[in-house]
């Protein structure tokens, strides 16, 4: 068997987007955070980590991946990740009728909150 064990985000400052995420997803460090990179797991243990690496790089827009968040509450969820430092993105090709919202974290990284009752 093999599952998805952690997602890697290449980040340029670390602690801002440690703050973010474990903000973000109720993720805690998992263990000592290094200079260059940190490791978030969820804090209940259930599902991926998320690894931030400090390592400059190029953002390219569309993003070759990105997260889909879910959430029972989308409208609520929004609010809170843009209170903590998310930005809205605007996409001209985005049905009216979307279950899901883009956001981008502090440094431009796009996700998507999607609405788990659409």
């Amino acid at each position: 068997m093999i599952r998805i064990g952690s997602v890697v985000l290449r980040v340029d400052d670390l602690q801002r987007q440690s703050e973010f995420w474990t903000a973000a997803l109720d993720y805690v460090p998992r263990e000592e955070e290094d200079d260059d990179f940190a490791l978030l797991r969820p804090r209940d243990g259930v599902g991926p980590n998320l690894s931030l690496d400090q390592v400059r790089s190029e953002l390219h827009i569309p993003p070759r991946i990105h997260l889909d968040l879910y959430a029972e509450d989308q409208a609520a969820e929004v609010k809170r990740l843009i209170g903590l430092g998310a930005t809205e993105v605007h996409w001209d090709k985005r049905p009216v009728d979307a279950d899901y919202v883009i956001l981008a974290d502090p440094e431009g990284n796009r996700f998507c909150v999607v609405d788990v009752n659409a």
